[in-house]
């Protein structure tokens, strides 16, 4: 029986190949009026280009498309979305797609779940890298999923190491009362600033002073995520003097060596310092871990906390400081003591 115009064809073609049998659309014609084709695909026998036609019809898709490749889908997904995202989160997108080196030029509508899991099982990395390329595959699943390229996700198929359990330790109330003790001592402070801002390391050191607001006793500023980006932390009563004197130093940042930014591994010999002179062992991150922990056992608002330790929450909104934010926020980190 004919098929119906406009439905497609399926031909033989000559010569000893695997695929002779090609189902193909007509597209358009040439000056001469002849039909112009776009093959959909090649298979071993006619019943299954017959498959394949029927099911093109049932459900159209963009016949380039469909050819695209995985280093394609990622150029245009990457030039589309990386301008939306943070720069960590653009590195670790590339850094993953380099890990999938070997599907790079391969169809991206014929890789299967399988061939995405031997990239993480092969990657010889851990938890955290191979999160990263089971993320990657998430996101160009979703992007082949808006193109109409695949109909089902793959990546949901998948799987990554586990992130093994935390082993921070947070600091204990008898520790930071030691540390109290000998605030005046070199360094102290900024541990007790850790301690008392939540922030990472390296948001510490590259607080500017022109972001240290002296009248609303707030500090702006953090990095890596949106959420954590440039966010609002208000001064704690208790470490206001330490601020205050470090601001009084006239230098561009808050916590500088010799009148410049210091980088983390610098003020690691410092914090190391601190530590062995107090007989501790903790690390910057655990301050952060401490503040948080501190403050959920004095019941602060989960908000505040979020919003102080720069997460992402499904109670906050778009994060907007209003007076009233504010002043939650310092409700919230006056209960530490």
């Amino acid at each position: 029986m004919k098929n119906p115009n406009g439905y497609g064809s399926v031909v033989k073609l000559s010569g000893n190949r695997r695929k002779p049998y090609c189902a193909r659309k007509t597209v358009g014609f040439n000056e001469k009026g002849y039909p112009v084709y776009k093959p959909l695909g090649y298979f071993c026998n006619r019943q299954d280009a017959m498959i394949a036609l029927a099911e093109y019809n049932r459900n159209p898709f963009d016949i380039d498309l469909s050819k695209i490749t995985m280093k394609e889908l990622f150029e245009r997904w990457s030039a589309r979305d990386f301008p939306k995202m943070s720069k960590s989160s653009a590195s670790s997108h590339k850094s993953a797609f380099k890990h999938a080196a070997q599907l790079h030029n391969a169809p991206y509508k014929n890789i299967k779940a399988y061939q995405m899991q031997e990239i993480i099982d092969d990657c010889g990395c851990g938890y955290s890298t191979q999160g990263a390329i089971k993320n990657l595959f998430g996101q160009l699943d979703s992007y082949a999923m808006e193109l109409d390229i695949i109909v089902k996700m793959n990546s949901s198929l998948i799987h990554a190491a586990p992130i093994p359990p935390s082993n921070k330790v947070p600091f204990e109330d008898q520790e930071i009362k030691a540390l109290w003790n000998d605030c005046n001592q070199e360094w102290v402070d900024s541990v007790l600033f850790l301690l008392y801002t939540g922030f990472r390391i390296s948001e510490m050191l590259g607080v500017e002073c022109e972001k240290v607001d002296l009248q609303k006793l707030t500090i702006q500023g953090g990095v890596k995520t949106k959420a954590g980006k440039d966010r609002i932390v208000p001064i704690h009563p208790r470490i206001e003097p330490f601020i205050r004197k470090r601001m009084s130093e006239g230098n561009k940042y808050l916590f500088s060596y010799k009148g410049k930014k210091m980088s983390p591994s610098q003020y690691y010999l410092f914090w190391n310092q601190v530590m062995e002179g107090h007989q501790m062992q903790h690390t910057p991150h655990e301050c952060r871990h401490t503040f948080r922990s501190r403050l959920d056992s004095a019941g602060a608002n989960k908000v505040a906390i979020d919003l102080m330790m720069g997460h992402k929450s499904t109670d906050v909104g778009e994060r907007v400081y209003t007076h009233k934010t504010l002043q939650e926020l310092k409700d919230a980190i006056n209960l530490l003591l």
